[in-house]
């Protein structure tokens, strides 16, 4: 089966278990500890990945695998718990699977949150970063092979892949709450291991000031489709590369789920304010 028709075939099958997404949805992809987002929705309807046709299912454990329907803040709301990354084997374009399904299902507007390591020495753990830029240090993309002209151009510009508007929107919020949000670069290298000392300045120098294993698949795959991203990163751990610390796993998520409260608080703001503005422009 081609990868379009695998793609509708998911689509189908979720607008049949779960139903049509209202107008206006927003997709939401939570990352390493940062599940908890989802509980905080409203009418609630969900399927396990593994339920859904041509659905790939994540091998990490911190990521529940599931594709939750609700309301958030007045929002509707579409949100992927769990993500897919190229360290587990898959390739870019199953990486980038769930946004392509959330684009065949009417989504226009995504939030990407990821966990990743500050490589910016002003940088503060546990402050989310709103991503202004990325660097795809992977070698690979979502658009390689075929393109399918009714998603987008085959050489898509990038100027802009993180929406401005949705960035400003995130500052104002963060101000609004009293939240310290940091503003910068987001790379994305291969995984699993994590970097070394001499990688560390190597990724410092070439312009990145975050750092982590997921992120630029989704939002190249959504940029292409036309859908608005806007990505927040989680800063877990500081990458200095003279006084290098340890940075487990479990430690990368213990530090996500510590500030999953800040984080939730900012985009339920940000959703709160999406809502508002698409019930204004119904008016």
């Amino acid at each position: 089966m081609k990868y379009l028709e695998k793609i509708q075939q998911s689509a189908a099958y979720i607008q049949e278990k779960l139903g049509k997404i209202q107008a206006g949805a927003v997709g939401i992809i939570t990352g390493t500890g940062l599940g908890g987002l989802t509980d905080a929705m409203a009418d609630v309807r969900s399927l396990s990945y593994g339920d859904i046709p041509g659905f790939p299912v994540s091998t990490v454990q911190s990521h529940a695998g599931r594709m939750i329907l609700g309301t958030l803040e007045g929002a509707p709301v579409l949100a992927l718990s769990g993500r897919f990354h190229l360290y587990e084997g898959f390739d870019a374009r199953e990486a980038a699977y769930g946004v392509r399904v959330l684009g065949e299902m009417g989504v226009r507007t995504l939030i990407v949150t990821n966990a990743a390591g500050a490589l910016n020495p002003s940088f503060e753990v546990g402050a989310p970063m709103v991503i202004e830029d990325h660097i795809n240090l992977t070698g690979t993309t979502p658009l390689r092979g075929r393109n399918e002209d009714a998603w987008g151009d085959r050489f898509p510009d990038m100027r802009a892949v993180y929406d401005p508007g949705l960035r400003a929107l995130a500052v104002r919020k963060a101000l609004e709450l009293g939240v310290r949000l940091e503003r910068g670069v987001y790379m994305q290298v291969m995984g699993p291991n994590m970097e070394t000392p001499a990688e560390t300045r190597m990724y410092r120098a070439m312009g990145a000031d975050a750092i982590g294993m997921s992120t630029c698949m989704e939002a190249i795959a959504a940029h292409h489709m036309g859908i608005r991203v806007l990505g927040v990163s989680c800063l877990t751990n500081k990458n200095l590369p003279d006084c290098m610390a340890e940075a487990s796993l479990k430690d990368v998520i213990a530090t996500a789920e510590a500030s999953a409260g800040i984080m939730t608080a900012l985009l339920r703001a940000i959703l709160k304010e999406i809502a508002r503005a698409a019930d204004e422009a119904r008016r």
